[in-house]
């Protein structure tokens, strides 16, 4: 695309943004160019409280569709739009709603946690929902001795059992992104920078998870990097949040951790990286694709999602 062609569709949308009363949300994982158009970037907790918060009639969710259910699930009057609606999760496919039912009727008793990153089915079946901002948090606020399942990602769930010292049950489900980081490549990248800490997401595999210098969600790691005294960084989540470190942090040097099957030098999520300038500017001109969540399963859904937002309000997160 040619930067005059770039100009005048960034012309547009802001255009149409005023039109419509819109606002467009991005997860730090958007491609470079929708993260510098967004009224707002960040994770998902972030972007669920500030679709919440929201005063505008359209909301533009760039991330992946379940996303944009969950800000439906908050914002049932306004217009909730996913540009690309195809855009989808290889986690939250790993857990069919129809699945989990299954393995919450073979677990009964316990307290079902789901992370985010689920159908808005899933949460529907769920007691409260997680991200990875405030899982472990959340987790902690049940005693002790509480039966839980958590699903769907198992490295998450694992990590999380064994800072805790919990026993969750977890669903088998996983990141493809998360899954694929080479701890090989990443201790040759280490080797070949010694002064650099390595950063990781906890859907991440154990064996990434133990050599990393800090473990966090996209936002914890993205502070880290900015307060942390060091000057280099091996990222170990998907890549698009190096936009935004080397936008705070100018004068740093973030490194893309390597997945284990492609010479390429990052890990990218292609779900994320659908949405473009292009089905930005058709969506806010059509205001479509609408994403309409089942009332029914809407109003189940909301429970636990709000109810995750209260805990992590009255626990300061």
């Amino acid at each position: 695309m040619m930067d005059v062609d770039k100009d005048t569709i960034i012309d547009e949308i802001k255009h149409l943004k005023e039109k419509h009363n819109a606002v467009i949300y991005a997860h730090y994982y958007q491609r470079p160019e929708i993260q510098n158009i967004a009224d707002a970037i960040g994770d998902s907790l972030a972007l669920a409280r500030i679709a919440q918060n929201s005063d505008a009639d359209v909301i533009i969710l760039c991330g992946v569709n379940f996303m944009a259910e969950t800000a439906a699930i908050l914002c049932p009057d306004k217009i909730v739009i996913c540009p690309d609606i195809t855009a989808g999760c290889s986690l939250a496919d790993s857990c069919p709603a129809d699945k989990f039912k299954e393995f919450i009727n073979n677990h009964p008793g316990h307290t079902v946690i789901s992370y985010v990153n689920t159908s808005a089915d899933v949460k529907a079946l769920t007691d409260v929902v997680v991200t990875s901002s405030n899982a472990r948090q959340i987790v902690e606020s049940f005693p002790l001795d509480e039966k839980i399942i958590f699903g769907p990602d198992r490295n998450l769930g694992n990590y999380i059992n064994s800072i805790s010292g919990r026993n969750m049950v977890l669903w088998d489900g996983a990141c493809h992104v998360h899954e694929k980081f080479s701890l090989e490549k990443i201790l040759n990248l280490k080797k070949q920078h010694p002064d650099a800490k390595i950063l990781a997401h906890p859907e991440c595999r154990k064996s990434i998870i133990l050599v990393a210098d800090k473990v966090g969600s996209t936002q914890a790691l993205l502070n880290y990097a900015i307060d942390n005294e060091a000057n280099k960084f091996i990222v170990a989540t998907e890549s698009g949040i190096i936009h935004e470190m080397k936008r705070l942090a100018p004068d740093k040097h973030f490194i893309p951790a390597p997945p284990d099957d492609a010479d390429c030098a990052c890990n990218e999520c292609s779900y994320m990286k659908q949405n473009t300038l292009v089905n930005v500017l058709n969506s806010l001109r059509s205001l479509s694709p609408r994403v309409i969540v089942d009332k029914n399963i809407a109003d189940k859904a909301r429970i636990p999602i709000e109810r995750m937002l209260n805990i992590s309000s009255k626990l300061g997160l």
